[in-house]
């Protein structure tokens, strides 16, 4: 499970990677104006995410099943990294939304 363990921790840092940036880049096209493209942004972090999301999920389904994964380095290395991006995704939502009514 050891490898199995990291290699779904490599997906979800790059999932959540992909979300965070989308997120961010989100908050910049607002802030032009461009509420379009940011909804887009916005749409594709939720897409990245639910990816990220997915490969936790595995996870958890295998420790439920009795197959407890080792939790490695790099494994709670990708956690922060999906909670991060979740909360980037967050705040970049209500950023948006100011941009939109100022």
């Amino acid at each position: 499970m050891e490898n199995n363990a990291t290699e779904v921790a490599f997906q979800i840092i790059l999932y959540a990677g992909n979300g965070r940036s989308n997120a961010m880049e989100a908050i910049q096209e607002a802030k032009k104006g461009e509420f379009e493209k940011a909804d887009q942004l916005m749409k594709e972090a939720s897409e990245e995410l639910s990816k990220a999301h997915e490969y936790q999920t595995k996870l958890l389904h295998e420790e439920a099943s009795g197959n407890n994964p080792s939790v490695n380095v790099m494994l709670i290395h990708a956690q922060d990294h999906l909670m991060t991006a979740m909360t980037v995704k967050d705040l970049a939502s209500e950023f948006i939304e100011l941009y939109r009514n100022r």
